[in-house]
């Protein structure tokens, strides 16, 4: 299982420079990944590519860029300018948003989503994996060629909790990303619907790729009101709410991933036992932000190639 850090989604920020730091640290220290969350800062896509100029080796990701507000010809064209700024580290993860940040706060409409998503990943991947796309659907009419030099196409990940997503995502992206998701639902709710569809299509086993807010603390009860403090939000948000319901957890403080060491280990190994192929660990403070965050982070760095 590959381990990755995850920044956003209710993690410190510290701005574009900060972003940067962020993956030249998680390359020095051998991680596998830094996913960067597309929310109201900086752009994901273009902190990508001034990262990738700073680093050699490590998978920069996007988690996710919200499909709504980038016609699907725009967002191939970044991320195959992209993929060319990171020498092909990029890993394009797209998703919906939510209703209420596409229609408030964006005034588009959310409707048919599962439509609009399966025509959108149709013209990105066509456009990602040929430089051309012919497409006529009911929500885009997109014709013509791309010609972005010397790139291989970016894996696609389609964030993707509901029965009717997971299947669009097991047929046209290759895999998923997922938020607050315990590993009950992740075994028995997302990986078989992303998966079974992935082969009915005859396409590859997916990327499961769960998110998991994360602390390494002594005292779980600090780290469990810690982690209900800062992810309460997400608990009001539909498709959040219900991977909550079949987990069976009361609110995000559920699962999140906290402990000692071992604790956390632990439970990011129940991850991988339900399919997990990645981990994104959103790394959050415990009491002293300092020794709290440093800790989190040598155990993630230590874990890499053994679970």
């Amino acid at each position: 299982m590959r381990i990755s850090v995850f920044v956003g989604s209710g993690a410190p920020r510290a701005g574009l420079e900060g972003l940067v730091e962020t993956a030249e640290r998680a390359e020095r220290d051998g991680l596998d990944g830094v996913w960067y969350a597309q929310l109201f800062a900086e752009d994901a896509l273009t902190a990508i590519a001034v990262a990738g100029a700073r680093t050699d080796r490590i998978e920069l990701g996007t988690a996710v860029v919200p499909t709504f507000t980038r016609h699907p010809w725009v967002m191939a064209q970044q991320a195959l300018t992209t993929q060319a700024a990171t020498g092909g580290r990029l890993a394009l993860g797209i998703g919906l948003s939510h209703r209420v940040t596409i229609e408030d706060n964006f005034g588009l409409s959310f409707t048919r989503v599962a439509e609009h998503a399966e025509e959108y990943l149709t013209v990105v991947r066509d456009l990602a994996h040929s430089g051309s796309v012919d497409f006529s659907g009911k929500r885009y009419r997109v014709s013509g060629t791309m010609d972005v030099a010397g790139v291989s196409p970016p894996p696609i990940l389609a964030a993707a909790l509901g029965p009717r997503m997971l299947e669009v995502a097991g047929r046209l992206a290759d895999g998923t990303i997922t938020w607050m998701v315990g590993p009950r639902t992740l075994e028995g709710h997302v990986v078989p619907g992303i998966s079974d569809s992935a082969r009915s299509a005859g396409r590859p086993a997916p990327r499961i790729c769960a998110g998991v807010p994360l602390a390494v603390a002594d005292d779980r009860g600090e780290a469990l009101a810690e982690a209900a403090r800062r992810f309460s939000g997400f608990a009001s948000l539909p498709s959040y709410r219900a991977m909550l319901d079949i987990e069976g957890a009361g609110g995000p403080e559920e699962v999140a991933v906290v402990g000692s060491e071992a604790e956390v280990e632990s439970e990011l190994r129940r991850y991988a036992d339900a399919g997990a192929t990645d981990i994104l660990a959103t790394i959050f403070p415990v009491g002293p932000a300092g020794p709290s965050i440093e800790r989190t982070w040598g155990l993630l760095a230590s874990l890499v190639g053994r679970i």
